[in-house]
């Protein structure tokens, strides 16, 4: 069993009240178990008045969708979705096409972005910096090493020049893909 994100869908601008809903059905029908959080994420920005004045401001990031948190195993209990589906306001999941389908749940690196926009998690300080000598942990060139050349750290990404096929070749790799070696 492991906790997966979902979107769902609502009427755009009743976001907050299907959360509210969302919330207190959960408690009523005992669900703490089975859904964890319903988030309607938002961000500040900054408008300009007419009069030059700048005045800070709320938005929505996705207006008529909601995140919602749920325990997800192969004999998931059928009420959680029901209640979801069910609640006034609630037009459905996004990627499930009806007809009692289990939505496609977020990919981690998805909602992890989204997560940290809201301040929710905290991006990972990096312990490596270009020059860095690295071995790669992970995918077709386990167990290659190379140094690093550049790091973009807004995508988790890196480029390690690799020895490969007789000369030294850029190759990008997910920060996590890679382990720094010890000094």
């Amino acid at each position: 069993m492991s906790r997966r994100w979902y979107i769902a869908q609502t009427y755009s601008g009743y976001e907050s009240s299907v959360k509210q809903d969302l919330d207190r059905r959960i408690e009523s029908m005992n669900m703490q178990d089975m859904i964890y959080r319903v988030l309607v994420p938002e961000e500040e920005y900054i408008d300009t008045k007419k009069d030059g004045s700048k005045v800070t401001k709320t938005r929505k990031m996705f207006p008529g969708y909601i995140l919602v948190e749920m325990e997800v195993d192969k004999e998931m209990d059928e009420r959680a979705w029901f209640m979801i589906r069910n609640t006034p306001k609630v037009t459905g999941f996004l990627g499930s096409s009806g007809g009692g389908t289990k939505p496609i749940p977020l990919r981690d690196d998805e909602i992890n972005a989204i997560l940290r926009k809201i301040g929710i998690i905290q991006k990972p300080v990096l312990e490596i910096k270009v020059g860095d000598k690295v071995e790669v942990i992970e995918g077709p060139f386990k167990g290659h090493s190379g140094e690093i050349s550049s790091i973009n750290e807004e995508k988790d990404t890196l480029f390690v020049l690799i020895e490969f096929l007789g000369r030294s070749t850029p190759m990008e790799f997910k920060i996590n893909q890679v382990s720094k070696f010890a000094q």
